[in-house]
């Protein structure tokens, strides 16, 4: 026991030895993995929408999910979490398992892929400024003039393709945005006591009851119609966007904290927008190459920036 014991202490003060630029690579590459498997999610919701309507996908997506998690806690016979870590779950299922992912699907009857995925590109703000509120943390001025620049350079973007009057799925967007900020600080928070695996899966279980019921409702008021594509983005939606993507993102949030990670994700929808055309053969803005070169600067900036 005592030689248990030991290992147990030194396994706790092992990212203090091995300093913080090891803690940051470790931490660096799992967020970035995560970013890539979202990058896909609006693609994938397109394809879903062609065979279900909205609330039967985000219904279908979530309960999916929701399986998936059950199966997982209960092959690690991951305890229950307590009574102060509950809270913090319901808003991660409340921000990224249900408002997020109905408010989008919507979203995305209304608005072509590529500007729906620039319109989220606030979201990294969004998330630093809800870490910042809940953790007390307050990141560097470098920090924040590189998040700002970058989410200026999304908003001007987003106000060149809308002719400068944001349309109605673009305010269900900014909706979108700002529950899943608050989602994905919360989980970032938990996460530094339950591993990012249980945080996402405990969420998406205690949201299994509204996933079920929009489900039942759903199926019979709306047309179902399952091709090959449809099925293949549902299932894409379920088992990655809303809960494999959601383990290493979180376990990277861990790791580098929530500010630094979520400026990782200002690189998400340049690369929705590359799957747009590849995918889905959407026309490319013309705005979206310099949009790129700015915000990859500022992703940069972030990163060496002290949060």
């Amino acid at each position: 026991m005592k030689a248990q014991d030991s290992a147990i202490r030194m396994s706790a003060i092992a990212p203090r030895i091995v300093g913080p630029g090891s803690a940051a690579a470790s931490g660096t590459l799992p967020a970035a993995l995560g970013v890539l498997l979202f990058s896909f999610s609006f693609p994938a919701t397109s394809w879903a929408l062609t065979g279900f309507g909205p609330w039967t996908a985000t219904g279908l997506r979530g309960a999916g999910a929701g399986l998936l998690a059950a199966l997982y806690l209960a092959a690690v016979r991951a305890p229950l979490p307590t009574r102060r870590q509950w809270p913090g779950l319901l808003v991660v299922a409340a921000g990224c398992v249900l408002g997020f992912p109905l408010l989008t699907t919507l979203a995305l009857r209304m608005s072509s892929t590529a500007h729906s995925a620039v319109v989220i590109g606030l979201l990294p703000l969004a998330t630093a400024v809800f870490a910042a509120w809940r953790t007390g943390r307050r990141p560097s001025r470098a920090f924040w003039g590189a998040a700002l620049v970058g989410a200026a350079a999304v908003i001007a973007f987003t106000l060149l393709q809308s002719h400068g009057r944001p349309s109605a799925a673009d305010c269900l967007l900014f909706a979108a945005l700002l529950v899943c900020a608050a989602g994905y600080a919360e989980g970032g928070r938990l996460s530094r006591d339950l591993p990012g695996a249980q945080v996402i899966a405990w969420a998406v279980v205690a949201a299994l009851p509204a996933t079920v019921l929009t489900t039942a409702l759903a199926l019979p008021a709306e047309p179902v119609h399952p091709g090959a594509k449809a099925l293949v983005g549902l299932a894409y939606t379920a088992a990655v966007s809303q809960f494999g993507g959601f383990v290493l993102w979180y376990r990277g949030m861990a790791a580098i904290g929530v500010p630094r990670a979520s400026q990782l994700q200002l690189a998400q929808p340049l690369l929705t927008l590359v799957w747009a055309v590849l995918l889905l053969a959407e026309d490319l803005p013309a705005a979206a190459p310099v949009t790129a070169v700015v915000v990859l600067v500022c992703i940069a900036v972030t990163q060496r920036a002290r949060a």
